[in-house]
């Protein structure tokens, strides 16, 4: 089976890279060689997705069994894809997000047929928009699309937490150690989902030549519902260190103009969430999810602590921390004396 990945050694591709390798895939990944990473026993096309015609020079006499695009995020990039991959492959898969999934919600649980609108995030908005047009495409043409909803997927070299700066998650890690309070939506009890890019792949790969996905949106996600203060807690107990949280109102944080806060916790991860994948384990029978997330994040933990070049510190998100810290003491202070 030969495959194409826009992309290819992200935090969900990699791993599917890799497994697509071991089961004997002739895959090829398309960059613009920017990391010095590269996934071993993979193809490697050099170029920009963006330019168009060069993509097209670059794949004119291939035909692939899959192409999947990974950094797709606006609907000018989808219509690109279409014109690029039309008759070019015999199933197109387009990387959404179940952050698309309609908020506030109706219900906690989530099915394929949960309806699609985010007023809060743009990011979310677009992927609603591309997945229509994909859908128009396999009605009026017969386009071989398949639509993957993911939701909070991690890998080693990262951490689902709900609140970080824009340099990553290491400061949080790092205000744990050091004994300080850490920023926790609302009260920490709304339920999420975090998956495991290893627990990710193999479902992934279960859709790539399945014809019975062909035509169908389909998520996958965690099955192993957690709160935020379990997962931050857990996060805590890999580092051998007191889980010490603020809370603070999403609404309250969704008014910073420093950080968009509004549309990844409004729009996503303050909402509490049931995920059903009946469809999944349908088109995959031989799916099983085998990771905990305890399991996982001391991996990622132990990674982070073992690998300077992933200790980036954001002194700026943390003077950003201490002033929330402060700002709620103060309002608890002052409630407590009424």
């Amino acid at each position: 089976m030969k495959a194409l990945f826009i992309g290819g050694t992200g935090v969900i591709s990699t791993q599917i890279s890799r497994l697509l390798v071991a089961q004997g895939w002739n895959l090829t990944l398309l960059n613009r060689g920017n990391r010095s990473y590269t996934v071993p026993g993979t193809n490697q096309l050099i170029g920009d997705i963006n330019d168009e015609a060069a993509v097209a020079k670059l794949i004119e006499n291939e035909m692939y069994d899959v192409v999947a695009d990974f950094i797709c995020f606006t609907p000018d990039q989808i219509e690109r894809d279409i014109r690029l991959f039309k008759g070019k492959c015999r199933q197109f898969i387009f990387i959404s997000s179940a952050s698309a999934y309609q908020k506030p919600l109706v219900s906690p649980v989530i099915t394929e047929s949960t309806p699609l609108s985010n007023p809060y995030w743009q990011y979310s908005r677009n992927k609603i928009a591309i997945e229509e047009r994909l859908m128009q495409e396999y009605r009026e043409s017969g386009f071989p699309i398949t639509i993957v909803r993911p939701s909070h997927t991690y890998n080693r070299r990262s951490l689902p937490l709900s609140i970080h700066g824009d340099k990553g998650v290491w400061q949080v890690l790092k205000r744990m150690m050091e004994g300080k309070k850490v920023l926790v939506p609302g009260d920490g009890t709304s339920l999420w989902a975090v998956m495991s890019s290893r627990d990710f792949a193999p479902a992934f790969v279960g859709l790539m030549g399945n014809i019975h996905a062909i035509g169908q949106a389909v998520q996958i996600t965690s099955e192993e519902m957690l709160t935020w203060n379990q997962i931050m807690e857990t996060v805590a107990n890999c580092l051998g260190v007191a889980y010490k949280p603020c809370y603070v109102p999403s609404a309250l944080l969704s008014a910073c103009k420093k950080y968009d806060f509004c549309g990844s916790l409004v729009g996503d991860k303050s909402n509490s969430v049931i995920f059903d994948n009946s469809k999944l384990h349908a088109l995959v029978p031989t799916y099983t999810q085998s990771l905990r997330f305890d399991q996982a994040a001391l991996d990622s933990v132990r990674y982070f602590l073992t690998h300077p070049d992933q200790q980036v510190e954001d002194p700026e998100f943390d003077a950003f921390c201490d002033q929330v810290v402060a700002i709620m003491e103060e309002a608890e202070q002052k409630v407590q004396a009424l």
